[in-house]
């Protein structure tokens, strides 16, 4: 479920109160007449089924409730009501199926802003991984993938092109591609450091590496793990499941690339940099292809479900 607080200019509460009613899904109204004071208008509560949170939320929206006053959402992690479980009953589709279009654009415009912390998490990830290629750790490896905050701004472009909103695509690719070039400069002088005191040599870089060797020879297989990686990632978003571990499982195919990438470009490895750099590319093609077909499927087959329940 989900609870929903809004400020309703008065000459709007009618309508906002008829449209909660009409929407199925809905309970626990409350109106607290002239409550507000900035901005100064009602207070209106309610409850609704997340399956029929996009609906509600599109309608308000229509009102112009988000300009002329306000509209807060939370998710209810408990609810203990008869009428909570009628709502969610009554409402079309299951509520885990369900794609909340206006939390997924906040969500994704607040993580594709190329921020001052984005790129230190980004440039630390690859550190992190340039450690594990060179010692060949998967340990380190994994470490790298918990840091890892890429897949935002991937989110964002899919979810962008969906909505046909090309300002957020291009401040997410904006993000995407100047937090890799800047994660990757300074990992370049982060070896050329490590180098220097004696921790990383050109010698552990072209060894046999059997646990990272991978990163830097693309193939179809690494590119099918993409697509099922951003699959995996989209669904985690839109569901709100298991979202940190999916955002792991996701950096496996991106910042260890860019830190082979960047580890041997500081020894002058063109052979591993152009490999690693074609896995990394090849990888975020993969996944923005995946997540932006799989918020088309979504879009599409909840359509669908909400025509066959004859929901207007």
């Amino acid at each position: 479920m989900l609870h929903l607080r809004l400020i309703t200019p008065s000459d709007k509460t009618d309508e906002v109160v008829l449209l909660i009613e009409k929407t199925v899904g809905t309970t626990h109204l409350v109106v607290l007449p002239d409550a507000a004071r900035n901005p100064a208008g009602d207070v209106v509560m309610c409850d609704v089924a997340r399956e029929a949170g996009d609906e509600l939320l599109t309608g308000l929206r229509e009102l112009g409730i988000d300009t002329s006053g306000s509209i807060a959402v939370e998710t209810i992690d408990l609810s203990l009501s008869e009428r909570a479980d009628k709502a969610e009953a009554d409402a079309p589709g299951e509520g885990a199926d369900a794609v909340l279009w206006e939390h997924l654009s906040d969500a994704t415009h607040e993580e594709s802003t190329l921020s001052v912390t984005y790129l230190a998490f980004l440039t630390l990830a690859t550190m992190i991984a340039a450690c594990g290629v060179v010692l060949d750790n998967a340990i380190l490896i994994v470490g790298a993938m918990a840091v890892g905050p890429e897949f935002g701004p991937l989110a964002g472009i899919c979810t962008a092109t969906v909505q046909r909103r090309p300002r957020l695509a291009l401040r997410s690719m904006i993000a995407l591609l100047v937090g890799f070039a800047v994660a990757m400069t300074l990992t370049v002088g982060f070896s050329l450091f490590m180098d220097a005191v004696d921790l990383f040599s050109e010698h552990q870089l072209k060894a046999d590496r059997p646990n990272t060797g991978f990163i830097y020879a693309p193939d179809w297989f690494s590119f099918v793990v993409a697509v099922l990686a951003g699959i995996a990632g989209t669904l985690s978003l839109t569901s709100a499941k298991s979202g940190a571990l999916v955002g792991v499982a996701i950096s496996v195919t991106t910042v260890p690339a860019a830190a082979n990438a960047a580890v041997a470009l500081s020894y002058g490895d063109t052979e591993q940099t152009w490999g690693s750099t074609e896995q990394l590319l090849l990888n975020l093609l993969g996944i923005i292809i995946a997540g932006t077909a799989t918020l088309v499927t979504q879009k599409y087959l909840w359509s669908k479900q909400r025509r066959q329940t004859n929901v207007p």
